[in-house]
């Protein structure tokens, strides 16, 4: 009886030894996950104080649309004020969403204002910003990451029986689906370069011409005659046939010498009488 009973205490030690063991470890965990969403929070706030500043320079820079300030403005209320509530991260994670998408309206509508791209104070707060998006980003890997791993214990088995005890949930994570970024890239006109002709495709240049009666150079391949000058008739560049005579150009409208008659074979042409 006694070693049974030293068996059931063994037991029991080492249930117990584990079960503080796991608790100990989902403390850790849910600490790790709260300081990652206290580093999201601050790059947040970092963003909320970003965006006065950018529309009051749009305002007195551009005659700007209001109604897409007005919409920046009333998604950063909406966005503080869910975060001052402490509202859950799914519903703050849909705020920023909101947020995100107004910024992008925002920013995309200014490119087609020229003197806000050659304002500093606004090329320097739209920097600023992209940079706290780049944290935002960063922060938010780093804390879904730490979600998956705690989430990954509470249901696995026996860390889920601890779990269960001290009553340890799941954590949200912090997801803003962003249709800027799920959007497929367009790839139109892009590769357009590679097929307009370069400085070596273009037409090659008339190359220079030798003058009617100079031999051509050396290794150069003889050229052809250039074409007459309008009006005038063009000589048969061809062999001559046999009793043809090689005729000049002619004016225009001019008769050519008359031809003269060959003797045929076997006829001796008599001598011209004398008067």
């Amino acid at each position: 009886m006694l070693l049974i009973l030293l068996l059931v205490l063994a037991v029991v030690v080492l249930l117990g030894v584990g079960y503080i063991v796991s608790y100990n470890r989902f403390v850790a965990q849910r600490n790790t996950v709260e300081e990652s969403w206290r580093q999201v929070d601050v790059e947040l706030q970092r963003r909320y104080d970003l965006i006065p500043n950018l529309v009051e320079t749009v305002r007195a820079s551009a005659q700007f649309e209001q109604s897409t300030l007005q919409q920046v403005i009333a998604a950063r209320s909406h966005a503080m004020q869910a975060r001052q509530a402490h509202a859950s991260v799914h519903d703050q994670s849909r705020a920023e969403q909101q947020l995100t998408g107004a910024l992008h309206g925002f920013l995309g509508l200014a490119e087609s204002y020229p003197q806000l791209q050659s304002n500093q104070n606004f090329l320097h707060l739209q920097k600023q910003l992209a940079d706290t998006e780049d944290r935002i980003a960063a922060g938010r890997r780093f804390y879904n990451g730490n979600v998956r791993a705690l989430n990954t214990r509470v249901q696995s088995i026996p860390s889920s029986i601890v779990a269960s005890i001290a009553k340890i949930g799941q954590a949200e994570y912090f997801e803003v689906d962003d249709p800027y970024v799920r959007a497929s890239p367009s790839l139109t006109g892009a590769f357009d370069s590679l097929h307009r002709p370069g400085p070596q495709q273009q037409a090659p240049q008339q190359q220079w011409q030798p003058q009617a009666g100079l031999p051509p150079h050396h290794g150069q391949a003889p050229q052809t005659t250039p074409p007459p000058a309008a009006g005038l008739p063009q000589a048969n560049p061809g062999p001559q046939g046999f009793g043809q005579q090689v005729a000049g150009p002619q004016g225009f409208g001019q008769p050519g010498p008359p031809r003269q008659q060959q003797p045929q074979p076997g006829h001796h042409p008599q001598p011209p009488s004398r008067p």
